[in-house]
């Protein structure tokens, strides 16, 4: 089983990024697909999910109506799309696959928000 996140880096307060997760080893149509994010010395916070069939998605108050998450079944993909990022976006944002008692993680990806 693997999550491999990409796309993190540097991006201007303002600017966008978009975050991609690839999934393998596991039928990734069946799972719920989550993004994380975490700083140092913070807990891991849940930033947004989406099922398996796309048809909800949840967004953490900090960053509704800036990111969307979407995933493609056909390519084992989850996809993140970061607007009008703030400096507090800063963290590693980790890619989540959940299917009932079953979680699988990414290693991460850094994004960071600064001028």
């Amino acid at each position: 089983v693997q999550l491999v996140e990409s796309g993190g880096g540097l991006v201007q307060p303002g600017g966008s990024l978009r975050l991609s997760c690839a999934a393998s080893g596991f039928t990734f149509s069946r799972y719920a697909m989550s993004w994380y994010r975490q700083v140092p010395g913070k807990a891991r916070e849940l930033v947004t999910l989406i099922t398996s069939t796309s048809d909800r998605t949840d967004y953490a108050d900090s960053v509704k109506g800036r990111f969307t998450i979407s995933r493609d079944n056909a390519k084992n993909s989850v996809y993140l799309q970061m607007n009008s990022v703030k400096p507090e976006d800063t963290a590693v944002y980790f890619c989540n696959a959940r299917l009932g008692g079953v979680a699988y993680w990414g290693q991460g990806t850094q994004v960071t928000v600064s001028s």
